[in-house]
């Protein structure tokens, strides 16, 4: 089944841009929760006119929107006396969601240039997995295929020989969840069969037309990632007349792909793809409205870990070795904006930063 957000037509059309909710605002009872919701007021006239009853203006995350706070219970009350408002009943679902902590993606890369990993033997990646996990990452996501700017492809061949040793060795050794990064069916396949319960596809299932059937037949997990052009290609001239909202509708219409394939709502994640085909300036943008990415109903993955943004925000970081410091920012704002993976080389410093970014949210709400 199409989940409503991507299967009501009303709901696309009110387009909502972002929903957040804040469960401790002050004032409001932990067991309510305000729900924050930004759409555009064109579209959304229907809503805001329901809002304007109840809600209180807040800052809107762009200028062309415009958003409201309101009380989540009072949200069901003006939903359930306007049935024909579909979106209504869809902000009050992600409204009454549990927002459940992030969970850590651990990064392990079997490719010969990898900077973190490049030239380890099998066993020595399988033991750097199982330290990740130790170390809180509750997924690992193998690759076999190198996806920076100016990458060669590989073969489906080369990929397998590269990551099926290492799931079969991890699948063995740990119950926590592995993925295979891959643009091609046939390593997906093999790497599905080895152990893993997840494919994690750069294209979004655009450069292999076997990807989603194959999914959808194994019952596996999909995340689908936004990238304008391919890895040889993607920096050379990026361009976007509005990044976010043809981000967003990229992942609307790849998900809504994937559902009719058959891949199981529940178990499909977006992922806005920061550094594919993006300047820095689209990085930041991205980053900074990654909450619109939620009115798809769908949870979000963000990777932006050692990427070559946080070089150009600071020059002395010329290598992926020195962009710690910029990694966790990214991934401390990324969590406070409400992805709910975070996929990451440095899995102790990213637990340890977000524990702390965890506390300080906490207590500026109590």
């Amino acid at each position: 089944m199409i989940p409503p957000p991507l299967l009501s037509e009303r709901a696309r059309a009110l387009r909502p841009r972002a929903l957040v909710v804040d469960r401790h605002a002050r004032g409001v009872g932990r067991d309510q929760g305000v729900a924050r919701i930004a759409f555009d007021a064109q579209a959304g006239a229907e809503l805001a006119e329901l809002l304007h009853a109840d809600g209180t203006p807040i800052a809107a995350p762009a200028p062309d929107l415009v958003a409201f706070a309101t009380p989540r219970d009072l949200l069901r009350l003006r939903a359930s006396s306007h049935p024909d408002l579909e979106l209504a009943h869809l902000c009050d679902e992600l409204a009454s969601a549990p927002a459940p902590r992030p969970r850590l993606v651990g990064v392990l890369n079997a490719t010969p240039d990898s900077f973190s990993d490049g030239g380890a033997s099998c066993d020595e990646l399988v033991e750097r997995g199982l330290a990740m996990i130790e170390a809180g990452a509750a997924w690992l996501d193998i690759g076999g295929e190198s996806t920076r700017p100016g990458a060669e492809p590989v073969t489906p061949m080369v990929e397998i020989a590269r990551t099926i040793p290492l799931v079969q060795e991890l699948a063995r050794r740990t119950d926590a969840t592995l993925s295979i990064d891959t643009r091609h069916a046939e390593c997906a396949a093999a790497a599905l069969a080895a152990g893993a319960t997840v494919v994690n596809d750069v294209s979004a299932g655009l450069h292999d037309p076997d990807m989603l059937a194959l999914v959808a037949h194994a019952d596996a997990g999909f995340v689908a990632m936004h990238m304008q052009g391919d890895p040889r290609s993607m920096q050379a001239a990026p361009s976007y007349a509005e990044v976010v909202g043809e981000v967003l509708e990229f992942l609307r219409a790849r998900a809504a792909a994937a559902c009719e394939a058959g891949i199981d709502p529940a178990r499909l994640w977006i992922d806005p793809g920061i550094g594919f085909g993006k300047t820095l300036e689209h990085n930041l943008e991205l980053l900074a409205r990654l909450g619109e990415l939620r009115s798809l109903g769908l949870p979000v993955l963000l990777g932006a870990s050692r990427k070559s943004f946080i070089a150009k925000l600071d020059p002395r970081a010329a290598s992926p070795a020195d962009r710690l410091g910029g990694s966790l920012a990214a991934a401390v704002h990324g969590v406070l904006g409400g992805v709910d993976l975070v996929r990451v080389h440095d899995v102790p410093a990213t637990r340890q930063a977000l524990a702390v970014a965890h506390a300080i949210a906490r207590q500026r709400r109590a």
